[in-house]
C-alpha cells in the first residue's frame, strides 16, 4: 500500500535528516521509499522547502524525451540525477528507458490520445413524446421482461429458503 506524505511530513523528514537521523530509520518509521527520500533530500538541499510542495507536471514532447534518454545513456546519469536535472519523475524516466529498450528511440515520438474516443458514450435516451409507437412498445416489452426475470429470481430464492428450512426441520411439511 502506498502511503501519502503531505508537505508537513516531508518537512519533518528533512529536519530529521539535517539532525543526522539515518535514511533507514526514517524509512522504517514512516514508510517512505529510499528513492523518494533521497531525491527529496537532494531537492531540498538545492531549492529549500519549495521543492517539497507538490507540483503539476507538464506534458513533454517526444523530442525532449529523446534528448533526456540520450543524455542518460551518453553521460551515464542515474535516474535520480536525470530527474533532478530535467524535473521529470524517476518513474516516468524508467518508463521511457523501457520503451526505448523494447521499441527503439523513435517510439518516444508516438503519442496516444487521452480519454474516451468519440462515439463511445451511451446513446441519448429519447423522451416518450419523441418515440414512435413501435419504440414505445419495445420499451414496454423490455420492462416486462426485466420484471418477469426479477419475479422468477425472487420465486427461486423463496423456494430455496423453504427447502433449506425443511431440511433442518423448521419449515412446513409438504403434506
Amino acid at each position: 500500500m502506498r502511503k501519502k506524505h503531505d508537505y508537513g511530513a516531508l518537512l519533518k523528514y528533512m529536519r530529521m535528516l539535517e539532525e543526522g537521523v539515518s535514511y533507514l530509520h526514517i524509512r522504517k518509521e514512516y514508510g517512505i521509499s529510499y528513492e523518494r527520500l533521497s531525491r527529496l533530500w537532494l531537492l531540498y538541499q538545492q531549492h529549500g522547502t519549495s521543492a517539497l510542495r507538490s507540483k503539476h507536471y507538464t506534458q513533454t514532447s517526444g523530442e525532449l524525451k529523446q534528448q533526456i534518454v540520450r543524455d542518460i545513456e551518453k553521460n551515464y546519469l542515474t535516474l535520480v540525477q536525470a530527474s533532478l536535472k530535467y524535473d521529470v519523475s524517476v518513474v516516468q524516466l524508467g518508463v521511457w528507458l523501457r520503451i526505448v529498450r523494447e521499441q527503439g528511440i523513435d517510439a518516444l515520438l508516438i503519442t496516444k490520445k487521452r480519454g474516451r474516443p468519440p462515439g463511445m458514450g451511451r446513446p441519448r435516451k429519447k423522451k416518450p413524446e419523441e418515440m414512435t409507437e413501435l419504440e414505445l412498445l419495445r420499451v414496454r416489452v423490455r420492462q416486462l421482461e426485466i420484471e418477469n426475470a426479477l419475479l422468477k429470481k425472487v420465486r427461486a430464492l423463496v423456494e430455496e429458503r423453504k427447502a433449506r428450512l425443511r431440511a433442518i426441520g423448521r419449515g412446513q411439511s409438504e403434506n
